[in-house]
């Protein structure tokens, strides 16, 4: 299994909530598409996956840093035992060179876009 290409789209949450510090009818979220070669009963094997846990969409660090990194592995690097795309192989790759620590963007780097291209990679390891 080998991933072919990531979709991620910025959208709006569009809540009508609000509370003293956030204004969620503002608030955006990530969505996350992981393509794969793999074909099962006829169809391409993709797992979807977003996050919103009241911080903004991050497609701009998701686009310049992490899916890069992910389609640049080397063949087999992301894969378990079982030849299927490995969810926590993703997550180091994605964390190559990035700084340790929940300061500044890595607060939202290490959650937002990283766990929705994670959440994504998990449906094609089950599938």
């Amino acid at each position: 299994m080998k991933i072919v290409e990531i979709r991620e789209a910025t959208k709006p949450i569009r809540s009508a909530i609000r509370n003293a510090y956030i204004d969620f009818t503002r608030m955006t979220l990530s969505l996350v598409a992981v393509v794969t070669d793999e074909v099962r009963d006829g169809r391409r094997v993709v797992g979807y996956g977003f996050n919103s846990n009241g911080r903004y969409g991050q497609g701009a660090l998701m686009r310049e840093r992490f899916i890069p990194r992910l389609l640049e592995a080397a063949p087999g690097t992301l894969l378990d035992e079982r030849g299927v795309l490995c969810p926590h192989k993703a997550w180091a790759t994605m964390m190559t060179n990035e700084k340790p620590g929940g300061h500044g963007e890595r607060s939202v780097a290490s959650r937002t876009p990283i766990s929705s291209s994670r959440t994504a990679a998990f449906p094609t390891a089950s599938r």
